[in-house]
């Protein structure tokens, strides 16, 4: 009874350090998808589509926005339904200033935040009304993570839906979009428009961080199929 006993006993801890170590070669493959993704991510968000595409053609509601809807060129439209004050934003030449942000009802029930240009010109344009149907042209943007400033009647922190929700029943859009054209049916509203900040890699961690993990997985998965080797050869 005992060879059987040994043999079984040696059977499940070959299997055990097998399965240990194709989990560490599972992590090292997971962690090397991460780097591909990481490199992927930073070349869309380092480019800008202009090809104009329509906004829920790359994006829905109440949805995180994806990377490859980062710096698409969109078209949307709708109406303004509020008026917010952004302050401390900077752009893409590095000048900070507070800027003027409306949401924008798109249909019955969802809306987007809409980057219009400067606050210091929120008064072009006065016959603007609510009821006026304004076609977008811009740029899609992920929003903002750190607060500018803070919340207040009319003014909010940060680029970010999360901020407008409890003053709205609507479905709101992730992002928002840094218009670079708005019109009506009678014309285009012209102004001074804004250029965004750099964007960077949503995925946390950098490429070669997450390439040296996998060599440490890799190795782990390593150490654990020696090991049995190794024991074997100390033990008198």
């Amino acid at each position: 009874m005992t060879q059987p006993s040994n043999f079984l006993t040696k059977a499940l801890q070959a299997v055990a350090v097998l399965l240990i170590a194709a989990i560490f070669v599972g992590l090292g493959l997971w962690q090397l998808q991460r780097a591909a993704d990481l490199k992927a991510s930073l070349k869309v968000a380092t480019t800008v589509d202009e090809n104009v595409v329509p906004l829920d053609s790359v994006i829905s509601p109440r949805e995180s926005i994806p990377a490859t809807a980062l710096n698409r060129t969109v078209s949307v439209s709708g109406h303004y339904i509020a008026n917010f004050k952004a302050p401390n934003q900077v752009d893409g030449k590095g000048k900070q200033s507070d800027w003027e942000v409306a949401l924008l009802q798109i249909g019955t029930d969802s809306a987007i935040l809409v980057v219009r240009g400067l606050w210091s010109e929120r008064l072009l344009n006065p016959d603007i009304q609510q009821s006026m149907i304004i076609d977008v042209q811009g740029l899609l943007v992920a929003s903002q993570f750190g607060d500018r400033a803070e919340n207040s009647a009319g003014v909010i922190s940060r680029l970010d839906s999360a901020v407008v929700t409890s003053l709205t029943d609507l479905d709101l859009y992730d992002g928002y979009v840094l218009a670079s054209k708005e019109s009506t049916r009678t014309g285009a509203l012209d102004r001074a428009r804004v250029t965004p900040e750099k964007l960077t890699s949503r995925i946390p961690g950098f490429y070669w961080q997450h390439l040296s993990y996998v060599v440490i997985w890799w190795l782990m998965a390593g150490v654990v199929l020696y090991l049995p080797f190794y024991r074997r050869r100390v033990t008198p």
